[in-house]
C-alpha cells in the first residue's frame, strides 16, 4: 500500500519544489522521475505487498475472502485534502480507481480544486489509500499535481496501474483565465517506489 503522506515533485522539476510554473512551451515529450517519499507497506497486521501466497499462508480459494474489506476504493468525499482555499469549500471534480502499487487493494485518484464560484481555479491531483481496518478513513499519500502549476486536470483515468489526465494551461499571462490554450497529456506510474511522470505536449488550442 502507498504509505506516508508525501508531496511529489511537480511536472517540471525533479526536486521537491512546488513553486515553479509548468513549462508549457516544451515541444518534445518530457520524461521525469517524480520523487515520492511514500513506501509500499501493508497495515500493521498485514504482510509485505510482494509476499507470495505461500508466505501469507493463503490458498487461491482463501484469497478473495481475505480481501473482502479491501475491495472498495477509498471514498474521495471522505478525505481531508491539503488544499488551502482561503475559506472557500473544496470540490472533487473527478475520481478514478485502480490498484496502483500492486498490493491487491485499489487506490483512488482525485482531482480537487477550490470551489471559488468564478474563474477557473487550478486543480490538484491526489492519490488516496485506506487501511482495511474498520473505521479507518481515506488519506492522501501522494500529490501528483499541485495548484501552483495553474492547470486544469480533465479526463482522469486509471488503467494498467497508470494514472492519466489531460492538463489544460496557458501560454502566457495575457491569456484569460477562463480560456486555457495549452494542453498536455500527463501519465503517472508507480515504479520502483516512486511515481514516474511522462508529459506529452499537444497542439495549442483554445478550450
Amino acid at each position: 500500500m502507498l504509505h506516508t503522506p508525501a508531496t511529489l515533485a511537480t511536472p517540471d522539476t525533479l526536486a521537491h519544489t512546488r513553486t515553479r510554473p509548468l513549462h508549457w512551451l516544451a515541444t518534445a515529450t518530457a520524461l521525469a522521475a517524480v520523487i515520492a517519499a511514500a513506501g509500499l507497506v501493508q497495515p500493521a497486521t498485514g504482510t509485505p505487498a510482494d509476499a507470495s501466497r505461500a508466505e501469507r499462508g493463503a490458498s487461491a480459494a482463501e484469497e478473495p475472502a481475505a480481501r473482502g474489506p479491501e475491495a472498495t476504493a477509498p471514498d474521495a468525499a471522505a478525505a481531508t485534502y491539503p488544499l488551502d482555499c482561503k475559506g472557500a469549500p473544496r470540490a472533487v471534480t473527478a475520481t478514478a480507481h485502480g490498484d496502483l502499487d500492486g498490493d491487491g487493494r485499489p487506490e483512488t485518484v482525485a482531482a480537487v480544486r477550490c470551489d471559488a464560484g468564478s474563474g477557473t481555479p487550478p486543480h490538484a491531483v491526489y492519490v488516496l489509500t485506506q487501511d482495511p481496518a474498520e473505521g479507518s478513513r481515506p488519506r492522501v499519500v501522494a500529490t501528483l499535481l499541485d495548484t501552483p502549476q495553474r492547470v486544469t486536470a480533465t479526463e482522469l483515468t486509471v488503467r494498467d496501474r497508470t494514472v492519466t489526465a489531460s492538463l489544460l494551461g496557458y501560454s502566457g499571462p495575457e491569456v484569460p483565465r477562463c480560456c486555457p490554450d495549452k494542453k498536455q497529456l500527463a501519465k503517472w506510474r508507480w515504479t520502483d517506489g516512486k511515481f514516474r511522470q511522462e508529459l506529452t505536449d499537444s497542439a495549442a488550442r483554445s478550450v
